[in-house]
C-alpha cells in the first residue's frame, strides 16, 4: 500500500506492506485522516516518549523510532474485510471510525504509533472491531475524520466536572481547546473565556461557544469579568501543551481553583508545588477520548449542534504530508489539514 511514514524522525512517502487482519480486527481502506499537532510533536519528542514508556510502562514501548511507522489517528475509512473468526458487526462497504487503540487478541497498541497497526496516513488500516463506530451516510468523510479530535476536547471538558457555578477559561484554541469549548457549551457552562495569540483562533473560539476571547499578551484571561458580575475564572483548561504552562497557571489561579491539563506536553514540566498547596488547587490530568465522547462528537457533528466545518483547511495527498506538518504551527495554519492517502 502507499503511505506517508516516519523513519528516524523524517517523513517519507513510499510503499509499505499491506496489513493482514487477525481475529477481532477489521481491514479498513482509509478515506480521510486529520493531521494532529501530536504527530508533529512526536517527530521531535518521540524518542523521549518511547524511552519513558520503556522505563515506566506504556503503549509506546514497542515502537522503534528508527524503523518505519505510519502515523494518523483521526480517521474514517471503509470496511473491506475481517480476520478469521471475527464477529463482523459492521458490514463491509460501510464507513467507520474508532478510538485509536487496538485491544484485539490481547494487544494494546496505539494506532498510528505502532509497527503492527498503521495509521490513517496509509491506504489500509487495522481497527478493533469491538469499538468500531459506524458513520451515517449523510456525513462527509472530512467531517467524520473530525469526530476523534472533537471527542478529545469533549473528554477534557467533562474531566473538569463543570457545573453552573463555574467560570471556565480555555487556554489555547487549537482543536483540543475548541473541543473543550464545544463541550462546555453543551453542558450549559457560562461564562467561557478563551485565550489564544492568534486572532483567527479567537474568532473560532467564539463560533464554538466562548463568550469572551482575549489575547493573553494584552488582557489577562484571569481578570474579573465585568459582563458577568465581575466573576473570575475558577476552572482552567490548559490546551497548549508547552513546558512551563502548568506553573504559569498555578501562579495565576484563584484559591480553591481547578486545573485540567489537556495539552500534550512531551517535555519535562517543572513547578513549585507549595504554591498549588497554599491555594488548595486541584489538578486533573485529562487523557484520550472514550466511547461516550466519540458518540457525543458524532451526534453533535451529524445534527449540526457542533459546526466542525470551520476547522477544515486543505485536503492533501501523501506527497503534501511533510510540508503540511512543517507548516501546521504557523499563525495561518488551519485547525486541521486532512490527508487522503488514496491520492499521491
Amino acid at each position: 500500500m502507499k503511505a506517508a511514514y516516519v523513519e528516524n524522525g523524517t517523513i517519507k512517502v513510499g510503499t509499505m506492506p499491506d496489513p493482514v487482519p487477525t481475529k477481532g480486527q477489521a481491514l479498513v481502506r482509509t478515506h480521510s485522516c486529520g493531521m494532529c499537532a501530536s504527530d508533529q510533536h512526536f517527530l521531535k519528542g518521540g524518542r523521549n516518549i518511547i524511552a519513558l514508556s520503556q522505563q515506566l510502562g506504556g503503549p509506546y514501548a514497542a515502537l522503534d523510532f528508527e524503523k518505519p511507522f505510519i502515523p494518523g489517528h483521526e480517521y474514517v475509512g471503509e470496511v473491506l474485510d475481517y480476520g478469521p473468526g471475527s464477529v463482523r458487526k459492521v458490514k463491509p462497504g460501510r464507513r467507520v471510525t474508532s478510538v485509536p487503540v487496538m485491544h484485539a487478541n490481547g494487544a494494546h497498541k496505539v494506532i498510528g504509533y505502532s509497527h503492527e497497526c498503521p495509521g490513517g496516513f496509509g491506504e489500509l488500516m487495522l481497527l478493533d472491531e469491538n469499538i468500531l463506530l459506524e458513520i451515517p451516510d449523510s456525513m462527509p468523510d472530512d467531517h467524520a475524520a473530525m469526530i476523534e479530535p472533537l471527542a478529545v476536547g469533549l473528554e477534557h471538558a467533562r474531566r473538569g466536572r463543570p457545573d453552573k457555578n463555574d467560570a471556565a477559561l480555555v487556554l489555547g484554541c487549537g482543536a483540543i481547546g475548541l473541543g473543550v469549548i464545544a463541550g462546555l457549551k453543551l453542558m450549559g457552562i457560562a461564562p467561557i473565556v478563551a485565550a489564544d495569540f492568534h486572532p483567527a483562533r479567537r474568532e473560532l473560539a467564539i463560533k464554538m461557544g466562548a463568550h469572551i476571547a482575549v489575547d493573553p499578551r494584552e488582557i489577562s484571561p484571569y481578570a474579573p469579568l465585568p459582563d458577568f458580575g465581575n466573576r473570575a475564572v475558577n476552572l482552567i483548561y490548559e490546551c497548549v501543551g508547552l513546558p512551563g504552562m502548568l506553573q504559569q497557571i498555578i501562579a495565576a489561579a484563584p484559591f480553591d481553583g481547578r486545573i485540567v491539563m489537556g495539552g500534550y506536553c512531551m517535555e519535562e514540566e517543572k513547578l513549585f508545588s507549595f504554591v498549588a498547596q497554599n491555594k488548595r488547587l486541584n489538578v486533573q490530568f485529562a487523557g484520550g477520548e472514550e466511547a461516550q465522547d466519540m458518540d457525543t462528537a458524532l451526534r453533535g457533528i451529524d445534527d449540526g449542534s457542533i459546526d466542525i466545518q470551520p476547522w477544515l483547511g486543505a485536503r492533501i495527498g501523501l506527497s503534501g504530508v511533510a510540508q503540511a506538518m512543517a507548516d501546521m504551527s504557523g499563525p495561518g495554519a488551519p485547525v486541521r489539514t486532512v490527508v487522503d492517502p488514496r491520492e499521491l
